[in-house]
């Protein structure tokens, strides 16, 4: 079974390297970030004329979370428990951020945490919360049972080591998001609690980065992040047996900053 995650970066934009990189990569699921899609012009047809089932969660043109499973899809969740909403108490706003799926008997989550903008920002206080709340529902459910079969996957917005970044000096002078550490505290506590980064032992660094920014030539550049994980929990993990990130999907005319990355469970 292979398992992958992805933040396509709007998925009607890039519907035709979706497809195409679907039948390439043959992924049992594939758990998708920042659709930037309303249900209502969500591609359906893309996935299922490719033998996939498909839930998706998007309000508006930002944002927007879907897996999409050829192995089952049941008991999804649009949001988890609690999801923190940003904005004042009076005006709430909850953002299309996780949903959830049992695909072939693995709870998988496609995440996309906030970004936090900058560390004075609001929306980092709300990044913090938000990664809280999930913590401990992760925690909820490994207590409630320690053999389920857990994979938190998706775009973290969070670089938890130095060499998950091309300048750790440079993002630390300058007070870069992503790398300070209340942003990595908030990565590891879900390690404290169990689960595990299956792909980095199988894509060990430094040089090895998820996404790339569009500007100043930073993929040619080697200018890249690594932002975009799978966590699985210690039942998930004992049936890894290979990951890796599909770097090539980076390249080409209407390409992605993100690539996919791939877990494969025996």
């Amino acid at each position: 079974m292979k398992i992958a995650t992805w933040n396509v970066n709007s998925l009607r934009a890039r519907a035709d390297r979706v497809e195409a990189w679907l039948d390439r990569s043959d992924v049992d699921v594939l758990a998708i970030q920042e659709t930037k899609c309303k249900d209502n012009n969500f591609p359906w047809d893309l996935f299922e004329n490719s033998g996939y089932e498909v839930a998706h969660f998007g309000l508006s043109q930002w944002n927007g979370v879907a897996i999409a499973s050829r192995v089952g899809l049941d008991d999804v969740e649009r949001t988890f428990p609690g999801q923190p909403t940003f904005g004042k108490d009076t005006d709430p706003v909850q953002e299309a951020r996780a949903i959830g799926a049992t695909c072939g008997g693995v709870r998988i989550w496609s995440l996309y945490v906030p970004n936090g903008r900058a560390l004075g920002d609001p929306h980092m206080p709300y990044k913090l919360h938000w990664l809280d709340v999930l913590k401990e529902h992760a925690v909820e459910w490994l207590q409630a049972d320690p053999h389920a079969q857990i994979a938190l996957t998706g775009d973290w917005n969070i670089a938890p080591q130095d060499e998950d970044v091309w300048d750790i000096d440079l993002f630390q002078r300058e007070g870069y998001t992503h790398v300070s550490p209340p942003e990595r505290a908030a990565f590891h506590a879900f390690e404290n609690s169990g689960f595990t980064d299956v792909v980095r032992p199988h894509t060990p660094g430094p040089g090895v980065y998820t996404y790339w920014d569009y500007k100043q030539l930073s993929f040619p550049k080697k200018m890249g992040m690594r932002i975009d994980f799978a966590l699985a929990s210690p039942a998930l993990a004992a049936r890894v047996t290979g990951a890796s990130i599909d770097r090539e999907e980076r390249k080409g005319k209407g390409a992605s900053d993100h690539a996919p990355v791939i877990v494969e469970l025996a």
